[in-house]
């Protein structure tokens, strides 16, 4: 019996690769650095980023100044580029995000989020038209939790106050979130209206999940088992 539907946020909802990159190789390539020098500090940053105990910035000064090129002004405009990318993802979604949330409330199920994300992501999230269509919001920054932690599925269920059973969880498999919701007594569903050959995405379609080719599959989906 599905009360609620949580989401995968990133290639889930939105995607990084329908407009133009800032991730570390562009980044690398504005501070004039090999890419291979970028990612010894940059790669090894991430959970740190991901679980809240770094800012973006920081890394970047740290990585500026091991190399012996911090510039102040670069700096600030590679910030303002990341913090202009991770906005700038939230105006290429598809077309059905907001139709599909919107459907599954009118139609009495509750929806939420559990994203891996950074900080500037955590910004983009709240100032993004996405915000209010959720009853939870779960951020692994914030929390300091990340997929595929048990605990984050724990916690998006308890606060919306229903079972692990009751819940749909959509994403497009990265971290392992769909084999770690199943583990949790979720039903998955994989997003696959994203996902493209050629890309540096988490992953492709998995054949031992159920998939939804659209956004407006996952309502056709819950509708396939009434509310009480």
């Amino acid at each position: 019996m599905i009360k609620a539907v949580i989401f995968d946020m990133f290639e889930t909802l939105v995607t990084l690769f329908n407009c133009p990159l800032y991730k570390g190789a562009q980044i690398a390539a504005d501070m004039d650095l090999p890419e291979a020098e970028f990612r010894k500090i940059w790669d090894r940053s991430d959970d740190a980023r991901t679980l809240g105990d770094t800012y973006f910035e920081a890394v970047i000064r740290e990585i500026m100044e091991a190399n012996d090129i911090f510039d102040p002004d670069l700096l600030d405009d590679i910030v303002r580029r990341r913090y202009d990318f991770s906005a700038e993802v939230f105006r290429h979604k598809h077309p059905d995000i907001i139709p599909m949330l919107r459907s599954l409330r009118d139609n009495g199920l509750k929806t939420a989020l559990i994203t891996n994300c950074y900080f500037e992501e955590k910004e983009a999230i709240i100032n993004s038209d996405l915000n209010d269509k959720f009853d939870v919001i779960c951020m692994s920054c914030v929390l300091k939790i990340k997929k595929p932690a048990p605990k984050i599925f724990e916690i998006c269920s308890e606060k919306l106050g229903v079972t692990p059973a009751e819940c749909l969880y959509v994403g497009d498999g990265g971290s392992h979130e769909l084999e770690a919701a199943r583990a949790a007594g979720m039903s998955p569903l994989q997003a696959t209206w994203y996902l493209k050959e050629g890309f540096d995405q988490p992953c492709g379609p998995m054949a031992n999940f159920d998939q939804a080719v659209t956004p407006m599959d996952v309502v056709e989906y819950c509708s396939r088992t009434a509310l009480p």
